[in-house]
């Protein structure tokens, strides 16, 4: 007997990868469950599937940075800081990224690249070691929004936030609508989704001197001008992030999906002081803000 639910949850999170650095994604989440009947003729009561198993998922990895352990560009240590803290060096294709955050905000995973693939088996032995005898089998479907348009992959944090969007290095694939006069612009739609292209967004009011900055002591030797540092203490412990200017856009505001929505609009209505601008900004799936100027 099987038993399934689509859309059962939407994961935002961050991965490294060798070829892009630090990028954000968003994956929905469907779930399929192989077993026999139990004593009330159910493999599983759908209350129990959309609760405990999208709450294992988002302990799992939701709003979590994702380490593939076995990737040599990769480097994790315990902090010298703060207990329960770890540092992390990652030197990519594109740039290289210093952090040191609550381990709690990352997922290392076994495998020597964050994909579909591995972040599903990954899943899989979380979930199934938690669930009933019954159940026999779990197929996990993970997979990408279908956006017909641009879209553009972010990572950031939000230091006020008393849930788990505080972690500094959490992400999401978003896309945006613009519209000027009222009329869909695409062109400024595409060209916003290139300059957000894998990129860590920072507040510039969380920036630190290298000072002040508490990252591993190979990161302070080996990090160079062209980084910026960025650092706040929020519930969950000090998040700390250096980040190369290449890979990275400083805003005025918080990176929440309004600021930024209305940072976009604010930076469009500059060169068109005369049209009314109009922007949808969305953080994931199926979730944003709207702001008109």
């Amino acid at each position: 007997m099987k038993l399934f639910v689509n859309d059962l949850t939407v994961i935002d999170f961050s991965y490294l990868c060798k070829e892009r650095g630090i990028v954000g994604e968003s994956w929905i989440v469907d779930v399929l469950l192989d077993g026999s009947l139990n004593e009330q003729s159910m493999v599983l009561d759908f209350a129990i599937v959309k609760k405990q198993i999208k709450a294992i998922i988002d302990e799992a990895v939701d709003h979590k940075l994702l380490l593939p352990t076995q990737q040599q560009a990769l480097t994790v240590n315990d902090s010298s800081y703060h207990a329960d803290h770890l540092t992390l060096d990652f030197i990519s294709e594109r740039a290289s990224y210093y952090l040191q955050s609550p381990s709690c905000a990352f997922a290392l995973i076994d495998c020597l690249a964050i994909t579909i693939e591995s972040v599903t088996e990954y899943l899989n032995k979380i979930i199934m070691a938690e669930l009933p005898s019954n159940v026999q089998g779990l197929t996990l479907t993970l997979r990408p929004e279908n956006i017909a348009g641009d879209y553009y992959h972010y990572t950031h944090g939000l230091k006020l936030h008393d849930g788990n969007c505080q972690r500094i290095a959490h992400g999401h694939r978003s896309k945006i609508q613009i519209f000027v006069d009222n009329v869909k612009d695409s062109k400024i739609e595409h060209d916003w989704c290139q300059r957000r292209q894998d990129i860590y967004i920072a507040s510039e009011s969380d920036r630190v001197p290298k000072a002040d900055i508490q990252l591993s002591d190979s990161a302070l030797t080996n990090v160079t001008p062209d980084h910026q540092y960025f650092s706040y203490t929020a519930p969950q412990g000090r998040f700390d992030i250096a980040v190369e200017s290449k890979v990275l856009d400083v805003v005025d505001c918080d990176s929440t999906v309004e600021l930024l929505a209305d940072f976009i609009a604010r930076q469009i209505h500059k060169q068109h002081p005369d049209n009314s601008i109009k922007v949808i900004g969305y953080e994931g799936v199926a979730k944003g803000a709207i702001v008109s100027v």
